[in-house]
């Protein structure tokens, strides 16, 4: 049975947090009890759209956006995240900006945010950079604040980066606690992160990394498994061990994606590319080598190759528990027969969960506007209240 909106609102007054002193950038960055009041949050800005009551926050005021790669899920929640919240977007072209002229980022990071109150950012094209360049973002924003320059201390929100796509994770556990009717029914359950067979290369380590390193919080038994040699940052990897000892749950790391999906409650099979190469490859486009990135590219389609078992059949999900396991996946997702001609899921498997991985993509705008309004407000059951006892219509 789903929670009314003020039960919801007072648990997120229960909740310890100082989320208003810092930003999302690393889900393991946040307690426990920070990552449950973000999901509160997202549930009661889920339920106040759903009854068709105004979640504008702002009167007014800016949400920056800085995309450096493709996106599509992404990019469009977080459009629709702050309109939810009543601002206004503004994508910053760092091709038409004075960027390209050698701009430092403390200028540009203060020089965007006047009358900004959200910042997100997509940087995960170079390994070892992305998130660092959202670091010295946000400790520029916190000396423009000190300095007197901005008027407030914008919220800085990781749209994923090299190491995590914290945006992604979280609405996966919101999906994960709506479908088996909380967090506390997550405990012991089994995931399984795989490596699966894509005819493409270069997919980033965020959505594996960002699963392990916050399902491994709530208690889960998480399994990774991926070929020899498709390894991700082993600091991460790490992380992901400690925070299983610290939940009770587990991590075990497999070499074939059977055992990985044996009696497992849920599965996520995703490509991506090899924690080696993703360190070669930044160092070929720091250095403009367009041979040096086609001859890598060669190289990794024909590694990949070697592995076109890992795919997610029905054959696969029937070692899964009672052959019912939830198919998850960040989409989109490479089909086999549908989107290219061999790839990491069969169009059965996906045909059958393509609802609920809508589902679960239709959690990420709550995610990021309940980011926003924990970075912005000390108590955001506070201003969720007024809103509800307005009670003004969305939609006349």
């Amino acid at each position: 049975m789903m929670k009314s909106i003020n039960e919801l609102i007072k648990e997120i007054n229960e909740l310890k947090s100082d989320l208003h002193d810092k930003d999302f950038l690393l889900t393991w960055e946040q307690t426990p009890e920070e990552l449950e009041r973000v999901l509160k949050t997202a549930q009661v800005l889920k339920a106040m759209r759903q009854e068709n009551i105004a979640t504008n926050v702002f009167k007014n005021g800016l949400a920056v956006s800085l995309f450096r790669d493709n996106s599509t899920r992404t990019r469009f929640s977080y459009a629709s995240a702050i309109n939810m919240l009543g601002l206004a977007q503004q994508d910053l072209d760092e091709g038409k900006s004075q960027i390209a002229h050698g701009e430092t980022v403390r200028e540009t990071a203060n020089m965007i945010s006047f009358c900004a109150d959200a910042i997100g950012i997509r940087d995960d094209m170079y390994l070892g950079a992305g998130n660092a360049y959202m670091r010295e973002v946000g400790e520029a924003l916190d000396d423009g604040v000190k300095e007197g320059v901005l008027p407030h201390r914008p919220a800085l929100v990781n749209l994923q980066c090299d190491i995590d796509h914290p945006t992604q994770s979280m609405a996966d556990l919101a999906w994960l606690e709506e479908h088996f009717g909380g967090l506390d029914k997550l405990k012991g359950k089994k995931i399984a992160m795989t490596w699966a067979y894509s005819p493409s290369y270069g997919k980033p380590l965020s959505v594996p990394q960002g699963i392990i390193g916050l399902m491994t919080r709530f208690g889960m038994d998480v399994t990774l498994a991926h070929p020899e040699g498709y390894d991700l940052i082993p600091e991460v990897v790490e992380e992901a061990r400690a925070n299983a000892k610290l939940s009770g749950g587990s991590f075990t790391q497999v070499e074939s994606m059977e055992e990985a999906f044996k009696d497992a409650d849920i599965v996520y099979p995703k490509s991506w590319a090899p924690y080696q190469v993703m360190g070669r490859r930044t160092e070929l486009l720091r250095a403009n080598d367009h041979d040096g990135l086609k001859a890598l590219e060669q190289e990794c389609l024909a590694q990949n190759a070697n592995h076109k078992n890992w795919h997610c059949t029905e054959e696969m999900m029937k070692l899964t528990k009672d052959g019912e396991a939830l198919y998850m996946h960040c989409l989109p997702a490479d089909i086999t027969g549908v989107s290219c001609e061999e790839g990491e899921v069969e169009e059965s498997v996906f045909e059958k969960y393509r609802i609920p991985t809508y589902k679960e993509a239709s959690w990420k705008p709550y995610i990021i506007a309940a980011m926003i309004m924990n970075r912005k407000y000390q108590n955001p059951a506070d201003i969720l209240q007024e809103l509800l006892d307005e009670g003004q219509k969305r939609v006349k």
